[in-house]
């Protein structure tokens, strides 16, 4: 092999990201604008990848097509040395939902006023878009969602459970913004960074039908454990925030389309190892649970693969996505979701010869922390202990991100300015 295990495995990842990036695309699935004499454009969006969707469709629609909105995206995610020409694109906070975000839900659902069955709305979104997309149901504050949302960050919640319980503590997801830009006709394109896919699910679908009710998210609140708000909780028991049900004739013009996925990330990974010589196997692309324990099962598989050569024939890749959760025991830990699968991975693999293990965020950042993620090599665990690291204490304090900065072996892409999730290649030669 003449390319080193570290880059080779960084080649993957950075395959699977240019695969959902927007300005790739996104143009080929833009509605044709509406009749200039008696309709208008308009543009909303919100996610982490909302500025380079706004870039590639602003690159790509009419010049001569009126176009005016405005998207919403994490902070430091807005394309560097691009200014919007024709629509506002805004920064807001995430994971925790902010100020700027719960402005800019406010401000859309504004522009929606007087819409026509002749005018067009495009909407894109991306994952993040549920936390910048803030703006709380009647009778919330911006605190009571900051409250619930850091619960269920920390909880190990599902992000299915999460946006169930966001949709309903929201005046604006849950098929609501759709509904307030009836009856004009609503093209929403999305890039899922969720299990499955379903628009539904994705930023907590702001323009998809809900079918889930105020009792579900009660029972995921129950489930975990999760205290909130008097007034929340008398909303969720009454059904006063039903979310908008499927049938629901305000969304009779309104459609969703996929525009990049996980699966096809991981394709395109798969495809980059084979033009190496590799063979590779894509496990799934939907891949939830605790993050530390889903490390231990790819290492599980991956001596299985070296000692015999079973399910797979070595050398191979073995890729797979989807969303893990954390489950938070130290506030003060710093980490996020990729490197607390490679402690997993790293304790399982203890050393083995000849495996290489890779896991980022498709969106460039791991968590909350700077970095995407990190590698596992053979001697991760004996350089630690070198460096008087220990991985199970890591692991035990949430501490990934030190275990990984002390050695060297984060991976630090920046913002991607896309979003498919989680990514993850383990090497065995």
């Amino acid at each position: 092999m003449t390319i080193t295990p570290r880059a080779l495995l960084r080649q993957l990842y950075d395959a699977a990201v240019a695969r959902a990036l927007p300005n790739r695309v996104l143009a080929e699935h833009l509605p044709p604008p509406p009749d200039r004499a008696r309709g208008r454009t308009l543009v909303l969006g919100a996610g982490k990848a909302g500025g380079s969707m706004l870039q590639a469709l602003e690159a790509a629609w009419p010049a001569d097509a009126p176009l005016s909105g405005l998207v919403v995206t994490r902070y430091g995610h807005s394309p560097v040395g691009w200014q919007p020409q024709r629509v506002e694109l805004v920064e807001a906070s995430h994971p925790v939902p902010g100020d700027a975000g719960q402005r800019a839900a406010a401000r859309m659902l504004e522009l929606t006023r007087g819409l026509s069955e002749h005018d067009l709305v495009v909407v894109l979104i991306s994952g993040g878009g549920s936390a910048l997309l803030s703006l709380p149901a009647p009778g919330l504050t911006l605190e009571d969602k900051r409250v619930v949302s850091r619960a269920l960050l920390s909880s190990g919640a599902t992000i299915g459970e999460m946006n169930c319980v966001r949709k309903h503590l929201s005046a604006i997801k849950g098929g609501r913004l759709a509904a307030a830009c009836a009856p004009a006709r609503v093209v929403t394109l999305m890039i899922s960074d969720v299990p499955g896919d379903d628009p539904a699910v994705i930023a907590s679908g702001p323009t998809v039908a809900d079918a889930t009710s105020c009792a579900e998210a009660l029972e995921i609140l129950r489930r975990y454990g999760i205290s909130v708000p008097d007034a929340a909780r008398a909303g969720l028991a009454s059904g006063a925030f039903e979310s908008i049900m499927p049938g629901d004739a305000r969304l009779a013009n309104s459609r969703a389309e996929l525009i990049a996925t996980p699966q096809q990330s991981l394709e395109a990974a798969a495809d980059a190892a084979r033009a190496m010589g590799l063979e590779a196997h894509i496990l799934s692309d939907a891949i939830e649970g605790e993050s530390h324990v889903v490390g231990r099962v790819h290492a599980a598989l991956a001596r299985q693969i070296a000692l015999r050569e079973q399910p797979f024939k070595r050398p191979c890749v073995i890729l797979s996505g989807g969303e893990t959760t954390v489950t938070v025991h130290n506030s003060e830990g710093r980490g996020g979701r990729a490197t607390e699968f490679l402690l997993g991975c790293a304790l399982g693999l203890q050393g083995m010869p000849g495996i290489y293990a890779f896991a980022a965020d498709t969106d460039g950042i791991d968590g909350m922390e700077d970095n995407a993620g990190a590698i596992v090599m053979p001697d991760t665990l004996a350089r630690a202990h070198a460096a008087g690291q220990s991985a199970t204490q890591a692991l035990e304090r949430n501490n990934a991100y030190d275990f990984f900065a002390a050695l060297g072996d984060l991976v630090v892409t920046g913002p991607t300015l896309t979003n498919v999730n989680d990514f993850r290649a383990l090497l065995i030669l």
